[in-house]
């Protein structure tokens, strides 16, 4: 059996240009990975299935074609031999939360299925296959810092990423992304600098951080205006650095100065906020 870990993918910034003649939304961000995430295991088997079990699989009900399964066929239309593979996903992050779970997903079955079938399938055309999938898959199979471009099938890798103690803040609301998009009124554009050097340490990054935005977040917070509430909660608690939504929402991080800060705003908040979900992690830099 084959284990790929498929981690939260978090844009610690978000700037959209206008709308292409393609439909896409040109955009800038920096995207980063944290030690939580869902997990996907992979065996052997003469057919192809899945099933879901963890916190969230029950987001996942009904859905009898999803990424996962989508990523495994589009890599087994390109690789000879054996098609089939027992997939098994535990789904720890919310769905549909602006944290790339289901990227993630379908990014670890193609890493972990090119392992299991021994598949001829080199990096680029990989990367080729992820990008036909959805726009944030090509970021998730390296799952590494990198700065995103274009419709985000454009990566730079981030030179130097410090360690970030982070915790995540969701209030277990949905904001469909075409709904968000629909409601943008403000656009950063795309043509901010970007430092591909990275960062020196937290303080470097902030100070970056600090010029920047999340052109959505303003959209979602009026179709969710509990994703306000989230975000003053975390500023207000006791070490946050920084606070900001990620993607298109409802997920919001705040940075903290350590993981034991990180742990302790973490157990204030959820005895203020128990209907909420609440995972204090850290940034990682590889997988």
């Amino acid at each position: 059996m084959i284990v790929e870990r498929a981690p939260a993918k978090i844009n610690l910034f978000l700037h959209v240009g206008a709308r292409r003649a393609d439909g896409f939304h040109p955009l800038q961000s920096l995207a980063v990975f944290t030690e939580m995430g869902d997990e996907l295991a992979l065996a052997p088997a003469g057919e192809l299935s899945l099933t879901i079990n963890g916190s969230f699989a029950q987001g996942l009900d009904g859905e009898g074609d999803n990424l996962v399964l989508r990523a495994a066929r589009a890599l087994g239309s390109r690789a000879s031999g054996s098609k089939g593979a027992a997939l098994s996903l535990t789904k720890n992050l919310p769905v549909a939360s602006g944290i790339g779970g289901g990227s993630s997903d379908a990014a670890a079955a193609l890493r972990g299925l090119r392992r299991l079938w021994n598949a001829d399938v080199p990096d680029v055309a990989l990367r080729e296959i992820a990008a036909t999938l959805g726009s944030d898959i090509p970021v998730c199979l390296d799952a590494g810092g990198a700065f995103m471009e274009g419709r985000g099938e454009i990566l730079r890798a981030v030179g130097a990423m410090p360690r970030i103690a982070m915790l995540l803040v969701n209030p277990k609301v949905v904001v469909p992304t075409k709904d968000v998009f629909a409601a943008l009124e403000g656009r950063s554009g795309t043509e901010l600098e970007l430092p591909l050097e990275g960062f020196r340490d937290t303080a470097d990054l902030l100070r970056f951080l600090e010029t920047t935005r999340n052109d959505l977040e303003a959209p979602a917070r009026k179709l969710q205006p509990v994703i306000g509430e989230v975000l003053g909660a975390i500023a207000a608690l006791p070490g946050a650095l920084f606070t900001r939504m990620s993607g298109s929402g409802a997920t919001c991080f705040g940075i903290f100065a350590d993981d034991g800060c990180c742990q302790r705003a973490a157990e204030i908040l959820q005895d203020t906020s128990p209907g909420w979900w609440i995972s204090p992690t850290c940034v990682r830099n590889e997988l």
